[in-house]
């Protein structure tokens, strides 16, 4: 309430409440700028190192692998050594393998870096989430931390759009240096901004460290005029043993305390991760083949190359507008709607997505390519207005305090084992069973994510992150007993 008496549905951010979500939606930017922009650079690093077909595999999941190792690596030790801890070291980290990949001078020299990248963008998965969500009211937590993760949309399409300048102003193979050059004085402001956020007092608090946590709630509420006058903290329940600590092992999510949450959390970020970057593989192929552009290895001469390039970036471009709409809709109704009805809208909606695709394998000419297009534009619209957002939302939700960064981590590592294992086999699979029923396999995933999702419910819409966890979690719409 304001001291004129007016009343609000929740307290107004503060300037560190904002400082933290802008540099935490930063940190989502990159990522979808660096690997977006990767894949426009690709055919010229391929040409400049003279990889193999083979080679191409590594260097595409070499980012999805370091993400993997990183969600679960680094971005459980959030729990242990601190939310802001964590958020600073993931960004020195990017920010050096950044700059090296600038100079790098091999393909295994490249890959090595490519591998840091996704290390420190696996460490931030669960690290911005929680830095935002921690810090910010329970009635907008669904929208906020949506609209930093849409920013990885947004990224992806400035990825796509500086490959295109740079490839217009820089035509030559070493125009992909260029590319990444341009992120990395921006990344090392952005480390620079987070040594100044405060810790998160809920953090603070699950540590028993009452008075560190009191001080940084001070500092995260500073407004003018002053409101609240004084910071008292509600008394915690006291964590379980070794998790007051961040410690136990990864085993301990699956005790029956947590196991509903860490199979909502991970095996429908899986299912999800499966279709997206399979898709995300297969879209650019038929992109080219409906816009008659000779592929990479028909390019019979450097300008061939940078235009074919150029000709990539223009697609991506294109596709990555539809999924920035359908992230928009996710952050206008998450707080409304709820994550779980999202979750599994999005799942039916791309599977009638990967379905329709599916029945051009039968048509031909014009029909082939309005009936495909109109599959795979459905299909990312779903995917960001549900699974691909609320995964991660509800990743960072349905677990304690105590070992947030650790299940947030662990359901998104696990989620990459689907994408990395979709980076090698897609391609593969796509040649020994064709395109129907790979298409096919798609929609069965989309179905049990749908099924998954309902079946260990846990709707953390407008639930005070404090209280998760507290006793074993009810199915939504069961009763409490009195």
């Amino acid at each position: 309430m304001w001291p004129d008496g007016t009343r609000l549905r929740s307290t107004p951010m503060t300037g560190m409440q904002r400082l933290i979500w802008m540099l935490a939606a930063a940190g989502k930017f990159f990522e979808g700028f660096v690997v977006f922009m990767t894949g426009v650079a690709l055919p010229l690093i391929a040409h400049q190192f003279q990889i193999t077909p083979a080679q191409h595999g590594f260097v595409t999941a070499a980012t999805l692998g370091g993400i993997l190792v990183g969600a679960v690596g680094l971005g459980s030790l959030s729990d242990q050594f601190g939310r802001k801890s964590m958020f600073i070291v993931e960004m020195i980290i990017f920010t050096a393998f950044l700059g090296a990949a600038v100079f790098s001078t091999s393909f295994i020299s490249l890959v090595i870096c490519l591998f840091g990248l996704g290390l420190a963008l696996g460490c931030d998965y669960p690290t911005a989430h929680m830095i935002i969500s921690e810090n910010i009211p329970s009635t907008s937590r669904g929208r906020l931390v949506l609209g930093a993760f849409a920013f990885q949309a947004v990224g992806a399409l400035g990825g796509a759009a500086v490959g295109y300048v740079v490839l217009v102003a820089v035509p030559n193979l070493n125009a992909w240096r260029w590319m990444f050059a341009t992120a990395v004085v921006p990344a090392m402001l952005v480390t620079i901004g987070r040594f100044y956020i405060t810790e998160s007092a809920n953090w603070l608090q699950s540590r028993g460290s009452t008075d560190r946590a009191v001080t940084a709630a001070t500092r995260l509420l500073r407004r003018t005029p002053q409101f609240p006058q004084s910071i008292v903290l509600k008394p915690q329940p006291v964590a379980a043993a070794g998790e007051s600590q961040g410690g136990g092992s990864f085993l301990s999510l699956f005790a029956k305390r947590y196991r509903r949450a860490t199979i909502l959390a991970s095996v429908p970020w899986f299912l999800q991760d499966l279709s997206t970057y399979g898709i995300g593989i297969f879209t650019p192929t038929i992109l080219a083949a409906a816009l008659g552009h000779a592929s990479d290895q028909h390019a019979r001469s450097m300008s061939d190359l940078i235009t074919n390039a150029t000709q990539a970036a223009k697609g991506d471009a294109m596709i990555t507008t539809l999924l920035i709409i359908g992230i928009i809709f996710a952050v206008m109704l998450a707080d409304k709607m709820g994550r779980i009805r999202l979750q599994i809208i999005g799942f039916i909606g791309c599977a009638v997505g990967l379905f329709l695709a599916s029945l051009s394998v039968d048509l031909a000419g014009s029909s082939k390519i309005i009936v495909i297009f109109a599959g795979f534009m459905l299909f990312d619209f779903m995917t960001n207005l549900g699974p691909n957002a609320q995964t991660y939302l509800l990743a960072g939700e349905v677990f304690p305090t105590a070992i947030r960064g650790k299940g947030a981590g662990f359901a998104a590592a696990f989620a990459k084992i689907g994408a990395v294992a979709t980076a090698f086999l897609f391609p593969i699979l796509l040649d020994t069973i064709g395109t129907r029923w790979l298409l096919y396999s798609l929609v069965i995933a989309s179905v049990l994510g749908a099924v998954v999702t309902w079946a260990y419910r846990i709707e953390t819409t407008g639930v005070d992150l404090d209280h998760i966890g507290e006793e074993e979690p009810k199915p939504e719409g069961s009763k409490a007993v009195a």
